[in-house]
C-alpha cells in the first residue's frame, strides 16, 4: 500500500520522523497549541506527544532526533585489525600452511577463526581490509630464491661505490637485458556485450624474436633484434656494436643469464676492459634493473596490443616501436623512477 505511512508511523523515515516530532512539539511550546489538538491533528498517540515533550523539557530539540539503536558488538576488534593489515603485508598464505601465496578474503576469514576464534564470512573480511586502506590487486612477483643480503650489499655498496668510480673517470653507466617477444603474445582490453566475451581476431601462427637493450639513467637505449637465440657469440656481436666509435667507458650492469657467465664473453670483457666493465645484477631480482621496465612497455603497451600479422610484420613493428621509444627521453627515464629502480636514477 502507497501510503501506509498515514496508519502506521513505523513506515515513516527516520529523519522525517524526526521532523514530525519538532513539528508537533514546536505547535504546543512555542504556538500554544493544546496536546489535544497536536496529536489529533498529527494522527499520533497521546502517550507519544507527551513523551516527546518530556525528552524536549530534559534535552531541547536534539533530544527529538531519531536515536539508532546500538547494533551488536563488533565480531571484529581493532586488535583484530591490527592483525588483519600486518599478516597481509607480511607475509603470505604459504606461511600458514597454504598452497598459494596469495591472499583472499576466505583465507583471512579462516585465520581469524583459527587465531581468534571468531567466525565471520568473506565479505566481512574484505570490508575491514578496506577500512584499513588495503585493496585487490595484481601483485608484484619475487623470487623466493633472492637473496635479500645479497640486495643490500648491492643497493648499499656494490651500485655506489661504482657510481663513484663512473663518475671520477666520467665513464658511462647502462642496465642491459634481453627478452622474447612471441608472435601470438596479446595484451590489453576491449569492450563488449556485458556477460559475453568479446571475439578478437588474432594470429595463431607461433614464432618470435629476441631483444637485447640496454637503457642509461640519461635517457639513453640501444638495441639489437635476433631472429635467433642470444648466445655468446650473438651477445659479443651485440657489445661490438655498443662499443663502436665510442669514447668514454661503459659500465654494464647485467643479470646472471648463462651467456653472461660463458668463457668466450669473459674472455672479451678481459680484452676490452679499457672499453668496457660488466657488473652482475642480484640474483633473481629483476626488478631492481631498468631495463627490465621496457619488456611491459614493448608487450604489453605497445606490440601485445597490436594486431600482428605474421614473423615480417612482427620484426617491423617491433623496429618501429623501439626506435620510437629511443627517443622517448621522458619515458626512459621514467623506469628509473620506480621504488626498486630510484637507486640507478641520475642524481
Amino acid at each position: 500500500m502507497a501510503n501506509e505511512w498515514l496508519t502506521d508511523a513505523r513506515k515513516i523515515p527516520d529523519e522525517v520522523m524526526s521532523y514530525i516530532r519538532k513539528l508537533a512539539v514546536r505547535a504546543v511550546v512555542e504556538f500554544g497549541w493544546s496536546p489535544e489538538f497536536v496529536y489529533e491533528v498529527f494522527g499520533i498517540s497521546r502517550s507519544s506527544l507527551y513523551d516527546w515533550l518530556d525528552k524536549f523539557r530534559r534535552g531541547g530539540y536534539e533530544a527529538l532526533e531519531t536515536r539508532v539503536a546500538p547494533g551488536a558488538k563488533p565480531l571484529i576488534t581493532p586488535e583484530m585489525d591490527d592483525w588483519l593489515k600486518g599478516t597481509v603485508l607480511s607475509s603470505d598464505p604459504s606461511d600458514y600452511g597454504y598452497d598459494t601465496p596469495l591472499w583472499t578474503c576466505e583465507i583471512l576469514a579462516a585465520l581469524l577463526a583459527r587465531e581468534f576464534g571468531v567466525r565471520v564470512i568473506a565479505a566481512t573480511v574484505n570490508a575491514h581490509l578496506k577500512k584499513l586502506g588495503l585493496s585487490y590487486q595484481v601483485p608484484h612477483y619475487r623470487a623466493r630464491e633472492q637473496d635479500p643480503a645479497e640486495i643490500e650489499r648491492f643497493l648499499n655498496n656494490k651500485f655506489p661505490r661504482v657510481k663513484r668510480y663512473a663518475e671520477k673517470i666520467g665513464a658511462e653507466i647502462a642496465f642491459e637485458d634481453e627478452a622474447g617477444v612471441y608472435l601470438n603474445a596479446q595484451a590489453g582490453r576491449t569492450w563488449g556485450a556485458s556477460g559475453e566475451t568479446p571475439d578478437v581476431i588474432a594470429t595463431g601462427k607461433r614464432g618470435k624474436f629476441n631483444v637485447l637493450s640496454i637503457v642509461t639513467p640519461e635517457g639513453g637505449m640501444q638495441f639489437s633484434i635476433e631472429a635467433d637465440n642470444i648466445d655468446s657469440d650473438r651477445y659479443i656481436g651485440f657489445l661490438e656494436r655498443l662499443l663502436a666509435g665510442r669514447k668514454r667507458l661503459l659500465i654494464l650492469f647485467v643479470d646472471h643469464a648463462p651467456f653472461h657467465h660463458s668463457k668466450k664473453v669473459r674472455a672479451f670483457h678481459r680484452a676490452n676492459r679499457d672499453k668496457i666493465r660488466m657488473y652482475f645484477l642480484p640474483g633473481y631480482a629483476p626488478e631492481y634493473n631498468p631495463a627490465e621496465q621496457l619488456w611491459g612497455e614493448l608487450k604489453d603497451k605497445r606490440i601485445g596490443r597490436q594486431p600482428v600479422k605474421n614473423k615480417v610484420d612482427l620484426k617491423k613493428r617491433l623496429y618501429s616501436t623501439l626506435r620510437s621509444l629511443q627517443h622517448k627521453v621522458e619515458r626512459i627515464l621514467s623506469f628509473f623512477q620506480l621504488p626498486d629502480t630510484e637507486y640507478a636514477a641520475q642524481q
